[in-house]
């Protein structure tokens, strides 16, 4: 380790402290909250804080090891709707990054490969959108949903996003440098537009695919507001209500909430886990294929 620290440069060893804070920041918290999906309330309000839990809560009659994960599934009316609320969001978060990545896909391979008027005004267009805050079209949004039906519903939660403009852009964006000599090779062999976007487009795109798949994801377990707005019943509500539930009670149990969030965590850790060859590493690939 010495000789390693001894052979860096200044600007080396600076660029090395940064990463390691930054890293710090990041992990610090995820730590936090599973030590603390262990511990009572009092042990995790104490100051100092104590990065082990304490013995005699092992050890009590009324709490045990998994009292925090018993109380974030099954809440205090011993109810396991936590359950249902993990499947919604499940549901709602890979539909919504499938249709994303799809959708997304073939307007970026349009944009990026055909040339037709009002490409670029049609482009423009698009990420105009972007500028636009959610808060400022979550009434109209409300008010048509409303009209179609679509509240307390799958489809009220999942139709509004079914494709975003950033993704759009991102697809696009990746596209153009994409080789156009492997699209005309392929329809000198007889492949239609869509037998070259399913064959030859989406397979070597599987960096930007992941990137905003992982992305969209995320957004969408995330989501709080929408999910507010559109629904009514408990067993239509996705994970972040259920979390945000344990505030609005009388007595706050922050070990069960923090019990809920590491749940909560564990897919997004297994969605990351899975993707991370391409999300990290599959853009060196593609280069190296294309050389």
């Amino acid at each position: 380790m010495n000789k390693f620290i001894g052979k860096l440069s200044a600007v080396e060893l600076l660029i090395w402290f940064v990463l390691l804070l930054v890293l710090s920041f990041t992990i610090i918290p995820i730590l936090f909250m599973f030590v603390a999906s262990f511990m009572d309330a009092k042990q995790i309000l104490a100051m100092p804080f104590k990065w082990m839990p304490s013995q005699n809560y092992f050890t009590t009659g009324d709490r045990t090891f998994f009292t925090n994960f018993h109380k974030a599934v099954y809440g205090n009316n011993d109810n396991p709707v936590f359950l249902r609320n993990l499947l919604n969001s499940l549901i709602v978060a890979v539909t919504v990054s499938i249709t994303t990545v799809l959708l997304a896909s073939l307007c970026g391979y349009g944009l990026a490969k055909f040339k037709f008027r009002g490409q670029n005004a049609i482009f423009m267009s698009i990420m105009a959108t972007m500028m636009i805050p959610f808060e400022a079209i979550m009434i109209p949004l409300y008010i048509v949903s409303a009209n179609l039906h679509m509240m307390n519903s799958y489809r009220g939660l999942i139709i509004p996003f079914l494709v975003t403009a950033f993704g759009v852009f991102q697809m696009r964006q990746y596209l153009l440098t994409f080789p156009t000599e492997f699209l005309d090779a392929s329809r000198v062999d007889g492949l239609g537009e869509f037998a070259i976007y399913a064959k030859i487009v989406l397979p070597n795109c599987m960096p930007v695919i992941s990137t905003l798949g992982i992305l969209s994801f995320r957004n969408q377990w995330d989501n709080l507001l929408w999910p507010l707005l559109i629904s009514q019943s408990e067993k239509m509500k996705t994970v972040p209500l259920y979390i945000s539930k344990f505030s609005e009670e009388k007595q706050t149990d922050e070990g069960a909430m923090m019990a809920c969030a590491l749940l909560a965590s564990i897919p997004m850790f297994l969605l990351f886990g899975f993707l991370s060859n391409y999300f990290l590493g599959g853009a060196a690939v593609f280069e190296s294929r294309k050389g």
